[in-house]
């Protein structure tokens, strides 16, 4: 796994694009910071740049880094959820602006998953994490549900859990307002 982690991170800190295992489907990363990166994964896609995809982060204590204000309550969600969980908050910064929805919201995921974490701890910075399909199409379970067309454009193919065939499960979403005001988005 290391060389893999290795790998990895220098294809995301040469702006490259990975197709990786995360704690919920497979999905294509770039650094979350790098706007060339974060369009070529739009591209790819075949997806409008105004629906905006997530990001994956290590440790909640990196929130303030990349959200205006924090909502209290976003600490509780984080701290109490036992399965995956993405939480879109008000006030994103300090990510690539492309990234961002159009009113100023960015979904973030804190992941738990072994290899997610450590390339995390390496590379330093969110990754962006989106479902290894082409818009419209249905998300992968696993790895060989990835269409060719999506792998022949990545930069780098992690090899870690390419032979997992346990269907994984999107996370379940929940929006955050400024006035403590809370959707629920997919449970």
């Amino acid at each position: 796994m290391h060389d893999d982690l290795k790998k990895a991170v220098e294809t995301l800190k040469s702006g490259g694009i990975i197709l990786y295992p995360t704690d919920t489907i497979w999905g294509i990363g770039c650094d979350a910071t790098n706007p060339e990166a974060v369009k070529r994964i739009y591209k790819l896609k075949k997806r409008e740049d105004s629906k905006s995809m997530l990001v994956l982060m290590e440790n909640p204590a990196l929130l303030d880094r990349y959200v205006e204000e924090v909502p209290e309550v976003a600490w509780d969600l984080v701290e109490i959820s036992t399965t995956p969980l993405t939480v879109i908050y008000p006030g994103a910064k300090n990510l690539a602006k492309n990234l961002i929805a159009e009113d100023g919201s960015i979904g973030i995921r804190f992941t738990k998953e072994k290899f997610t974490s450590q390339l995390l701890q390496r590379f330093r910075k969110p990754l962006v994490s989106t479902s290894a399909n082409i818009s419209g199409e249905k998300s992968p379970a696993f790895f060989d549900e990835i269409s060719e067309e999506i792998k022949s454009q990545v930069d780098y193919i992690v090899e870690y859990r390419q032979d997992d065939t346990t269907p994984a499960q999107p996370s379940s979403i929940i929006k955050l307002g400024t006035g403590g005001q809370i959707d629920i988005i997919r449970k």
